[in-house]
């Protein structure tokens, strides 16, 4: 144990001392978080929307207030020709077509049924589900307010309407941060976990310092133990800052246990920098380790489930996933934050956290060896 203290002093000093290393700890993982929960959003707003009112009535005109006034929706254009509304549409400057029918107001007065039309641009089809959402939303209200705004409605008859009842759980206020932010925080730790790590060992061979340890008589997990805890402290300490960031600064909810978090987080720390460690032995370059640690880092994100649905990707990708410790890092943060998960809910990924990080630190011990290539 004094060896590995000694080695851990070295460490410490030598992270602190290297002016390159200290910006990618303290200060690039808050401006991510930062500008990506704000920048990186799926939020729809100010969807531009095309008007076709035929009926020109006093209670088409309140239709239409709906959407203009809801905050959502910003008019572009009206008109009148058929065809035209579909022509803003494809030449791209409505996402949304609104068509108000001929005698609209006459047939709701009477008690009958009126459709309106909606057509939405769904090139991109995450963006077209919260429209249509949003649309929804809009004609439920109104269906509400039909019995105080049509005052002549003939005595006796019933205002027809679709009542549609949801509930969103989770996420009640369908908050965006709320979704991203925990799953941003994974990727941040992931970051720092692997870039550092990664660059460690090959900086020893770089400068010459990896020949001055070979010989000293400390053994290979002494070495790799010294080597892994500095940055296994370092995540945490992230983690602890970027979750008083993601309460104070986003107020994202924390239904579950905070000692759940930090010990899947302990356990997931281990994965990375086992990996971090193990490109750090099969390379010759800080740069080489850079490109390798960046490589897997683009692949474990873009299939992590933070940014696109795993449902929706193909059997063989959802497959992949699975050996993606990223993949399950997010899935437990998201559950315990927002669904107060507890172990027994996540015992799944969890153990297969546990059985990437052994694999890991394993190989990475395998692969150092205490001579010169």
């Amino acid at each position: 144990m004094k060896a590995i203290g000694y080695l851990l002093q070295k460490e410490f000093l030598q992270i602190f001392r290297n002016r390159g290393m200290l910006p990618i700890i303290f200060i690039m993982p808050f401006i991510q978080l930062v500008i990506l929960s704000n920048a990186a959003t799926f939020d729809v707003k100010n969807v531009a929307f095309h008007l076709q009112d035929l009926d020109r009535t006093s209670l088409s005109r309140a239709f239409r207030e709906q959407f203009t006034g809801s905050g959502w929706f910003l008019l572009t254009g009206e008109s009148f020709a058929e065809g035209e509304a579909i022509n803003q549409l494809v030449a791209g400057k409505a996402d949304l077509v609104l068509v108000i029918p001929r005698d609209f107001e006459k047939e709701l007065m009477t008690g009958r049924e009126s459709r309106v039309q909606l057509v939405i641009n769904a090139e991109d089809g995450f963006s077209a589900g919260v429209i249509q959402a949003y649309s929804n939303e809009i004609v439920q209200a109104f269906n509400r307010t039909l019995p105080a705004v049509l005052p002549g409605m003939q005595s006796g008859s019933a205002v027809r309407e679709i009542v549609v009842k949801s509930s969103a759980w989770y996420n009640p206020e369908l908050r965006y941060s709320d979704y991203m932010v925990p799953g941003i925080l994974v990727i941040l730790v992931t970051m720092v976990g692997l870039f550092l790590s990664g660059m460690n060992i090959v900086r020893e061979k770089e400068i010459g310092t990896i020949d001055q340890i070979n010989v000293t008589p400390l053994k290979r997990y002494q070495f790799i133990t010294g080597k892994l805890l500095p940055f296994w402290i370092i995540g945490l300490g992230e983690l602890t800052l970027g979750l008083l960031i993601a309460r104070i600064g986003f107020d994202v909810p924390m239904l579950g246990s905070y000692f759940t978090v930090y010990l899947v987080a302990a356990i997931y720390m281990l994965v990375v920098l086992g990996m971090g460690l193990l490109i750090s032995t099969l390379t010759d370059s800080q740069q080489q380790a850079m490109f390798i640690a960046w490589f897997f880092m683009v692949i474990f994100t873009l299939m992590s489930g933070l940014f696109t649905s795993i449902e929706s990707m193909p059997h063989w990708a959802q497959n992949m996933t699975m050996a993606n410790p990223v993949r399950h890092f997010v899935d437990i943060m998201r559950r315990v934050m927002l669904k107060g998960a507890g172990i027994r809910e996540i015992a799944l990924p969890l153990s297969i956290l546990t059985a990437d990080a052994a694999l890991m630190l394993a190989l990475a011990l395998n692969r150092y060896r205490k001579v010169s290539n």
